[in-house]
């Protein structure tokens, strides 16, 4: 208990830095509409990114199907906010579309999470077309192909970080958790983890409902900031894109998925001028990216806090035991 409190604080103290130097930043008016954008762009992919690595790289299955729950809560929210304008209005829809997204991720986890690899990727990706299906097809409650235009601007960086940091640290103190630990397990080898007791079938679809609601929060800070949402923009290519950030930051890496969102986010900002060209470029560079680096940026590894204290104080003894 101890341990995991002096953990959480650690990680709380580097959030309220960044949270310090960023506000800096835009009090400075260091930061301008465009880089405003990509700031808030990479804060909603690592959201995205955390909860689909919890899936994928700590309960080893391999889901497509993030973009749909995604569109649930960017749905959810924006349509309850734009029938109550008020914070209080978009923190509901939010609420709302975290709730849908936990009971189709369960609904559809249950039945889907005993198949494994290709299948399950299959299973998901129809799961996550079918809700784009519907939402086209719902034309009066969502407005079809056409999508929704208008949303109150409720969403800004602050509340970008905020969510991001909160999401993290769940994901990130459930994976230390005894269902953490049991949910590896089950990664590691399936057959001897359920030798050995542990609920298979109720650990996977934790791990799935959790990654669909953390994609569920990440949908609907994306509709209140950008003001408007169509089904094309939660098609297979948006999983894909999420996918790339988990594969490259390193599969089961928490801290590889922050620098791969960063580093993607700021390959993309340089990328802007270069008009069409800019998806050939960015192609040519994760395919570099990949072929140095196969295991994705940190691979399982984790950037600890505490093995770099340990590590300075490692150097400290020995200076001190050469200059006795």
């Amino acid at each position: 208990m101890k341990k995991n409190l002096k953990y959480n604080l650690i990680w709380l103290a580097l959030i309220v830095i960044g949270y310090v130097v960023l506000y800096v930043a835009y009090s400075a008016g260091m930061v301008n509409l465009f880089l405003d954008n990509i700031l808030v762009q990479i804060g909603i992919n690592v959201i995205l990114a955390v909860g689909l690595n919890l899936i994928i790289g700590f309960s080893g299955q391999f889901s497509l199907g993030h973009a749909g729950f995604m569109a649930i809560g960017a749905y959810a929210a924006a349509l309850i906010s734009m029938s109550m304008p008020t914070f209080g209005g978009f923190f509901l829809g939010m609420a709302v579309g975290v709730i849908l997204a936990g009971i189709v991720a369960v609904a559809v986890g249950i039945p889907t999470l005993r198949l494994s690899g290709d299948y399950l990727a299959i299973a998901t990706l129809g799961v996550a077309e079918i809700i784009r299906i519907l939402l086209i097809n719902f034309k009066e409650i969502t407005n079809g192909p056409s999508g929704l235009f208008g949303i109150e601007p409720f969403v800004d960086w602050q509340m970008v970080y905020g969510f991001m940091a909160i999401t993290t640290l769940f994901i990130v103190n459930y994976i230390r958790s005894g269902a953490g630990r049991a949910t590896m397990a089950i990664r590691e080898d399936e057959i001897a983890a359920e030798a050995m007791g542990v609920n298979t079938t109720k650990y996977k679809v934790m791990a799935f409902t959790f990654g669909a609601m953390t994609a569920s929060i990440a949908g609907s800070l994306y509709a209140g900031y950008l003001q408007s949402i169509a089904p094309k923009d939660f098609a297979f290519t948006k999983s894909v894109d999420i996918l790339i950030l988990v594969v490259l930051g390193g599969i089961g890496s928490v801290t590889g998925t922050f620098i791969a969102a960063i580093l993607l986010g700021i390959i993309n900002m340089y990328l802007q001028d270069f008009g069409t060209l800019r998806m050939i470029i960015y192609a040519l560079a994760l395919i570099i990216l990949m072929i140095f680096k196969p295991g994705g940026l940190l691979g399982t590894k984790e950037l600890s806090v505490k093995k770099i204290l340990d590590k300075f104080k490692k150097g400290d003894d020995q200076n001190a035991s050469v200059g006795n």
